[in-house]
């Protein structure tokens, strides 16, 4: 295979089974684009990407600049003379001058299959949306939001037991073997750029905190796919007498036949967290207290106070 000149642009875990595959692969990778070191912790130390802490210890030249904005950047940036850059969740917008610079464009792993989830967070849009499949596009960059050409897409099933945290490891290890593929393809000339279909077009909002508390007065379904999708990511829960209890797994229970006629949400109808919802049941079958391990939800209940006609906020 071709070795190819790349920049690698990427920030998050997410990006770095990408880089090792570009590595692996043979290519040259000239520098490493990152977001800067944030700080973290209790002690609020200044704290290197996952991607840039990975390049550096591989030896790579790693830059983290704050905008790509400015002339003087985008001139270093070309400088590179880079055949390719691959993008993986990097973080920043490409100006033009940076788009157009290396000889064959600026590639992208996007977790969706688009143009459906476009944005920010495409795989826990995903899974709250009700898909029944999901992948990874290999996209053209152009200067809209995801709006470019696609060269090649990978399909992954998503189920019952799908969270955002194993989606987001299976599209992390397909991104890898596509974008290798894909670059493959175009420097042997025999891989076409296709137009994203004009019909299916959504956005991925950003997650936002607020969307972990639950609302008892959704459809059981609703919440179940809630629960998986911002697991482990911002996670979602509820409140009782003052404490916060994340739920970290749940089952939705529709149209159970022993669910009181004309009760309320968010009410406990048995001894075993099931919780009724605007439209069925949601059984919590993993639960945790701040402070506390994670319990089954009937291991728990017999340390804490949720019995049956419990009113939950």
């Amino acid at each position: 295979m071709t070795s190819l000149r790349l920049v690698f642009m990427g920030s998050p875990d997410f990006s770095v089974p990408i880089l090792d595959a570009l590595m692996a692969a043979g290519h040259e990778i000239v520098c490493v684009y990152s977001q800067p070191p944030r700080p973290a912790g209790r002690g609020h130390k200044e704290v290197p990407s996952p991607v840039h802490a990975s390049a550096e210890a591989k030896g790579l030249d790693v830059r983290t600049p704050i905008s790509l904005k400015g002339g003087e950047e985008q001139a270093a940036f070309a400088a590179l003379k880079a055949d390719a850059a691959v993008v993986a969740a990097y973080g920043l917008l490409l100006p033009k001058a940076v788009v157009e610079a290396p000889k064959m464009g600026c590639l992208n792993v996007h977790a969706s299959l688009l143009p459906r989830w476009r944005g920010a967070a495409p795989i826990q849009r995903a899974i709250l949306g009700g898909d029944i499949e999901t992948g990874v596009s290999i996209m053209v960059i152009d200067e809209g939001l995801d709006t470019g050409d696609v060269l090649l897409t990978g399909k992954i099933l998503i189920t019952t037991a799908t969270t955002a945290g194993s989606l987001h490891d299976e599209l992390s290890g397909l991104g890898a073997r596509l974008m290798v593929e894909a670059l493959a393809g175009l420097a042997a000339g025999n891989l076409t750029p296709k137009p994203q279909a004009a019909d299916g077009v959504t956005y991925a909002q950003k997650l936002t905190r607020d969307e972990g508390r639950l609302d008892w007065r959704l459809a059981a379904v609703d919440l179940e796919r809630r629960v998986r999708a911002l697991n482990p990511w911002p996670g979602v829960w509820f409140e009782h007498a003052g404490d916060r209890i994340k739920v970290l797994a749940a089952v939705a229970e529709e149209g159970k036949a022993g669910q009181p006629p004309g009760v309320l949400p968010g009410v406990l109808i048995d001894g075993a967290l099931g919780v009724a919802c605007g439209e069925g049941v949601l059984r919590l079958t993993r639960v945790q207290r701040a402070g506390k391990e994670a319990q089954d939800g009937e291991t728990f209940v017999l340390g804490y106070p949720l019995g049956s006609g419990t009113q939950l906020d």
